[in-house]
């Protein structure tokens, strides 16, 4: 069995990071595409893209009972080979309905992928007895940065969707391909159960996870319509907001590691929530523009390694199989993304964007006042 201490599967497990990023942000420059050529109004594309979040949630509890079984490596490659399989599909799916099949398709494969891959990641930092974490999904931040830019060039050079989607499709076969050999092959724990319910602990980590998610998605979908709908800028700008955001966070789960490292999860979560509950009350009594996206800024800081921490903490419990709370907590957290922001929007409709966003900052406070609990003595 290939030890899971040694650069070569710390790099494997960083790649699957990438290769995740970069798949998923490939997808998005084919919207306009798939809209112009399905010729469907927003409320049809808006369920059409809820079909790539719900194979996402179906197949997450699926990877952690299959982990259990088989271990993380066939499903990381599995995932991996299933996002490339697909990703040049959704270039030329003729129909709506063959496009939601597609879509459901990729995001399978995407949960897969990522509960599996987090899993793996458990495991290695285990191995290497520091914090590893963030770094890894620092990497899924760079992935999606450079599958941004990769995409967009090349339709903006009119490659054209299809020959574009086979280009990307075949690097991220390449890549994992040059990783299977160094990802670890776990063997099933005699007598592990192959599913079990999330309680105690472990619920608290979903709950929080969920919660951190939920800002994220919050941030995506309505960051631009706060800053606009306050007047701070005009709709051609609106994109900042995430745009500072993710820069945040990306640059501080890449260092991360260190930062974790030096003062420990407890404080990550305490301060993390703390900062980005600052973030927030920047954001919403913003005068200026300047101000709120320091806001913005902050929000990313704060939140950057909250959700590694967690992670890793599910991980490390012994309250249920590991792979069955990494699952669990992935799960809980991607719905949190999914279906907070549609909530944000619910409550908006009755009362206002501004005032369902303070509702999101006490949320936060959750994720304070439970550090001590989450990264106390073991579980």
């Amino acid at each position: 069995m290939i030890s899971a201490d040694r650069p070569a599967t710390r790099l494997a497990t960083r790649l699957a990071f990438l290769v995740a990023g970069f798949g998923v942000a490939c997808w998005a420059p084919l919207i306009p595409y798939a809209k112009a050529r399905l010729a469907v109004d927003d409320g049809v594309l808006g369920l059409l893209l809820l079909c790539l979040g719900i194979g996402s949630v179906v197949a997450m509890p699926m990877t952690g009972m299959l982990s259990a079984r088989y271990g993380s490596k066939p499903i990381v490659i599995g995932g991996a080979i299933g996002m490339a399989v697909v990703l040049p599909l959704l270039a030329v799916a003729s129909t709506p309905l063959m496009l939601g099949a597609a879509l459901f398709l990729f995001g399978g494969s995407l949960g897969s992928l990522d509960v599996a891959m987090n899993i793996h990641a458990v495991e290695v930092e285990k191995a290497a007895k520091r914090p590893l974490m963030s770094g890894f999904h620092g990497l899924f931040s760079v992935g999606g940065f450079i599958g941004s830019v990769f995409a967009t060039f090349l339709l903006s050079v009119q490659l054209g969707p299809l020959p574009t989607m086979l280009v990307a499709a075949a690097l991220m076969l390449a890549t994992t391909v040059a990783i299977a050999p160094r990802l670890l092959k776990a063997v099933k724990a005699e007598g592990a159960p192959l599913f079990a319910v999330p309680r105690g602990f472990v619920l608290l980590l979903a709950v929080l996870t969920a919660i951190v998610f939920l800002v994220e998605g919050a941030v995506l979908d309505w960051g631009a319509l706060f800053l606009t709908g306050q007047g701070l800028v005009g709709a051609e700008q609106g994109g900042m907001a995430y745009m500072v955001f993710s820069i945040a966070m990306t640059v501080m789960r890449l260092a991360g590691d260190a930062v974790v490292g030096r003062i420990g999860d407890r404080a990550t979560l305490f301060w993390g929530g703390l900062i980005g509950i600052a973030g927030f009350v920047l954001v919403l009594t913003a005068p200026i523009v300047a101000v709120a996206m320091m806001g913005f800024l902050l929000i990313g800081i704060g939140l950057a390694n909250t959700v590694p921490v967690l992670f890793r903490r599910a991980g490390n419990q012994s309250i249920m199989p590991a792979g069955l709370a990494v699952a669990a907590v992935t799960t809980t957290g991607y719905a949190g993304m999914l279906v907070g922001p549609a909530g944000i929007g619910f409550v908006a409709k009755l009362t206002s964007l501004p005032a369902s966003l303070w509702m999101l900052t006490a949320l936060l406070l959750l994720v304070t006042l439970t550090a001590g609990r989450v990264a106390g003595r073991p579980h």
